[in-house]
């Protein structure tokens, strides 16, 4: 059982691509140093400005991230599953918290504080190359991300917004597949960068055409190949 679970903290620490580039022998040394956070529904893990210490992997459980809007509203960011990490530029920075971050269940966190992580890449200074190259690619991926939000209009982020929620945490139900998640509408137009009428007025037109329904405030994708056929457009 404790080899067990010395396999799903390390597989929750290779879901990052910041780890993902160490070698078993490196994981399984920070895996000595790292500890375990339970935290209860509802409950504040970190705030904005907070001091950034620790990267945390989701063991067990999920974990909610959001901010604070202009206008005094909370919007939901991302949400962070089992196998999922969170809080890894404040392992190599140590910069306060840019967001909140909240336990939306019961769960099961393993925490990597800075303090030990420091010292131990000082002495890996091949890791270090590989983990700037690491950085560098995300650095990559969000500059694509920023050009899909210039290039693309609002129906095809909305459209792959939608198919990424489903494929994480899609299940399959009567009408098609539900996202076990609820989000606001107010959540999705901060996730692809639009304002709230917009994205409630493309959720309506799709629900006039069988594209999508609401069930109890969930989202369920009926015609999930009309979404994809919006994303193909490279």
């Amino acid at each position: 059982m404790a080899r067990l679970e010395h396999n799903v903290k390390r597989a929750a620490l290779l879901a990052s691509s910041l780890f993902a580039a160490m070698r078993t022998e490196e994981l399984d040394e920070i895996l000595k140093f790292a500890s375990e956070r339970r935290v209860r529904r509802g409950q504040t893990i970190f705030q904005r400005g907070d001091n950034g210490s620790s990267l945390m992997a989701v063991l067990r459980g999920r974990v909610r991230i959001s901010s604070v809007s202009g206008d005094g509203k909370e919007v939901t960011l991302n949400v962070i599953s089992p196998g999922e990490i969170f809080g890894e530029f404040a392992l190599l920075d140590g910069k306060p918290r840019s967001n909140d971050a909240a336990a939306s269940e019961d769960a099961l966190l393993l925490v990597v504080e800075r303090r030990h992580f420091i010292p131990f890449l000082a002495k890996n200074q091949d890791l270090t190359l590989r983990l700037l190259s690491v950085l560098c690619d995300k650095l990559r991926r969000t500059s694509m991300a920023l050009e899909e939000i210039a290039l693309f209009d609002l129906p095809v982020r909305l459209a792959r917004v939608l198919l990424k929620l489903a494929e994480d945490y899609g299940r399959p139900s009567v009408a098609g597949t539900r996202i076990d998640l609820k989000l606001s509408q107010r959540d999705l137009s901060n996730l692809v960068a639009s304002s709230r009428e917009s994205v409630n007025k493309q959720l309506r037109a799709w629900r006039e055409n069988g594209t999508v329904e609401l069930d109890d405030g969930f989202i369920v994708l009926r015609r999930p190949a009309a979404l994809r056929e919006l994303t193909d457009v490279r």
